[in-house]
């Protein structure tokens, strides 16, 4: 056993019997780096990741690579989920030397961290024109005892392009509906039309840019983007991306059809997906959103959930040593399970074929089959009985790690769903995470921290956990209309400004200023699989401004909106969640204030608000319970009386305010 032994990471400690001498990111490793005057050879991955998997069997675990490492090398090993921060510093320079990135990330630095070479995958000898393991540190080693000033001239000059483009690669610029045109036209050039998605294969979901498509079609009335986000979330549901036995969503297609996933399934795009069907059933009422959005919670709920309410990461491709063997059958195996004339039907309800499409076995999908959009009890029910032999035949591996910002996600998606849904099971489950977080990833100074595992928290909280949670917290306020939401996300959005600004450009850091200080500090804009921090926080403050009517959350959303309108200009598509944020700010809002009697939420109102799509209207909840706090946190809803007995609804539209009145039925009149 290796330094690795002690950890709390999974994927740490899958290398922790490694013959490598690995260290964990920190000071012991760079210490002995320098002190033994050698190269640091750094490894990042993840304990799902496919292509980590074949690294390790093929070079970590190889007595001959690890005698090369442990001679020439100091190395470290870094869950890219644990440490972002990290990650996110040395994936931009292997992105910016070889103009791509992905995991395992393979970076070569000098003792100071400083980088010099930066790569992906690497197989164990060079091959088919694919440089190896073998002979990079070879020729590194090499050049680090004879010409060692050519490496640490290359790592001074990267090092100095990372720092410089932190604050000078974005000017901030007053935002304007162009950026929303330009993202849409973007989107429809690269449209799938056959089979809905964007470009070419590999294919991902990525959410955040349906669900700007779907907001996009509401407020400019555009067909086309309604149309592109609701046919590649159908087809999405149709192909093998989708589990079809045990519900949610693979992490992304390697085929236009979404037929061949890889198939590991990751916490983050189940809650972001969760939260666009939601969307597209709030808009449609097709039932067919409504039954993934049910698979999807119920398998998250059930798979990678802890017992005291926090979700895990996710579940591997990988299953004995093969990727995606958990998930495909042949035909002779489902008659077998589910009888000879059971069998076959299901066969041909879900395309199981001899010739099989995955490997010679078949992954079940939908594609060929023109009954998807109905509900079928005969099928669901043996779904079921496949679905239990499924889980004897053999094992995925589950990351049972809980981090903060992929938690708030899920909390947002499940309260969304209890509301949008009537389905009080959703709301408990988002309230008891919520709780989790509070209880076991706040610090003693009323900090996020980022990772828990087995009763242990680490790490300072990056800014997309603060981000995520705040928009997890206004989002449970939307579905609860309970004060505390609200009250709890100020508090935390407060934070935001304080720990991570900096800069006169505007924007806020990755990492907190009393954080460990990386060779950069990176301000990300760019959307990847997740929504960027600061788009998110974006959406947070203009949202906060909208609640409370106060002039600071004006101004500093004001400055957060030109910040990221900013960074989006010159690739608005690659920024839909700045562009989510725009929205609210483009186009006319509405403010809504319903003032009761009673105790508890109206369910006549919330009903309203469930059959009414309305994009940019915030909502508040004023009773006699509640009027005080309300008042401190949203000093307008002072003026408003409470009445004796029934509702009252009063509506701001554009910063004019109309009349009261007393029924949704008033109220929806007023709104179209």
């Amino acid at each position: 056993m290796n330094r690795l032994k002690n950890e709390k990471s999974p994927y740490l400690l899958q290398h922790a019997d490694n013959p490598v001498d690995w260290f964990p990111w920190g000071t012991e490793a760079f210490d002995r780096a320098k002190s033994e005057d050698k190269p640091v050879f750094l490894s990042i991955g993840y304990s799902t990741c496919h292509w980590c998997h074949v690294m390790a069997h093929e070079s970590f675990e190889d007595t001959e690579v690890a005698a090369a490492l442990n001679r020439d090398f100091i190395c470290i090993k870094v869950d890219r989920e644990e440490r972002p921060d990290v990650d996110a510093v040395y994936m931009s320079v292997c992105q910016a030397l070889t103009g791509s990135g992905g995991w395992p990330l393979t970076v070569l630095l000098t003792p100071e961290q400083k980088p010099f070479w930066a790569g992906t995958y690497l197989p164990k000898n060079t091959f088919g024109g694919q440089t190896g393991l073998l002979e990079l540190l070879s020729a590194v080693t090499r050049q680090w005892n004879t010409s060692r000033d050519k490496l640490l001239s290359s790592s001074e000059q990267i090092t100095a392009f990372l720092q410089a483009g932190t604050d000078s690669a974005n000017t901030p610029s007053d935002p304007g509906k162009s950026l929303l045109h330009d993202a849409a036209g973007s989107f429809l050039r690269s449209y799938d039309k056959q089979w809905g998605g964007f470009g070419s294969p590999p294919k991902f979901p990525v959410p955040h840019n349906l669900l700007f498509l779907l907001r996009y079609s509401v407020l400019e009335k555009d067909e086309p983007s309604r149309h592109m986000a609701e046919h590649t979330l159908t087809q999405m549901f149709r192909g093998g991306l989708f589990d079809h036995l045990g519900g949610g969503f693979c992490r992304y297609s390697t085929d236009r059809k979404w037929l061949v996933p890889h198939f590991e399934k990751m916490l983050y795009d189940n809650a972001l997906l969760v939260y666009v069907y939601l969307e597209a059933f709030q808009m449609t009422r097709r039932p067919l959103y409504r039954r993934i959005v049910q698979r999807t919670l119920d398998y998250v709920l059930r798979e990678l959930t802890d017992q005291q309410g926090g979700f895990y990461c996710g579940q591997d491709a990988d299953s004995d040593g093969e990727e995606g063997r958990y998930y495909v059958f042949t035909p002779e195996e489902i008659r077998r399970v589910l009888g000879e004339n059971e069998g076959e039907s299901f066969c041909r309800y879900f395309s199981i074929t001899e010739k099989g499409n995955f490997e010679r076995k078949s992954i079940l999908n939908l594609l060929e089959n023109p009954r998807y959009e109905e509900q079928d009890a005969r099928m669901d029910a043996l779904c079921i009985r496949l679905y239990d032999y499924r889980l004897t035949r053999t094992k995925l591996h589950r990351d049972d790690k809980v981090l903060t910002s992929w938690n708030a996600l899920m909390i947002a998606a499940l309260a969304k769903a209890g509301h949008l849904l009537s389905e009080p099971s959703y709301l408990e489950a988002a309230k008891k995470a919520q709780h989790f977080l509070e209880k076991n990833l706040m610090d003693s100074r009323g900090r996020l921290l980022l990772r828990w595992r087995e009763g242990k928290a680490a790490h300072n909280g990056l800014l997309d956990d603060y981000a995520f949670y705040a928009f997890a917290l206004l989002e449970l306020y939307r579905s609860t209309f309970e004060l505390c939401y609200l009250q709890r996300a100020a508090e935390i959005a407060k934070q935001i400004p304080e720990l991570f600004s900096g800069s006169e450009n505007g924007g806020f850091y990755l990492y907190s200023k009393d954080s460990e200080q990386l060779i950069s500090r990176p301000k990300e804009v760019y959307d990847g699989a997740l929504p960027s921090g600061n788009s998110m926080a974006a959406i947070v403050l203009r949202q906060l401004f909208l609640f409370t009517g106060e002039e600071s959350w004006r101004q500093i959303a004001k400055n957060q909106l030109r910040f990221v309108a900013g960074a989006a200009k010159d690739s608005p598509a690659g920024h839909s969640a700045a562009l989510l944020a725009l929205c609210s700010a483009l186009y006319p809002s509405r403010e809504l204030v319903c003032v009761t009697s009673e105790k508890k939420v109206p369910e006549k109102f919330l009903s309203f608000l469930r059959e009414n799509p309305l994009p940019n209207l915030t909502m508040l909840l004023k009773s006699n319970d509640n009027q005080q706090p309300l008042s401190a946190i949203a000093p307008f809803t002072a003026d408003y009386p409470v009445p004796q007995s029934g509702e009252r609804f009063y509506l701001c539209q554009d910063g004019s305010c109309l009349p009261p009145v007393s029924s949704p039925e008033e109220l929806k009149r007023l709104l179209s």
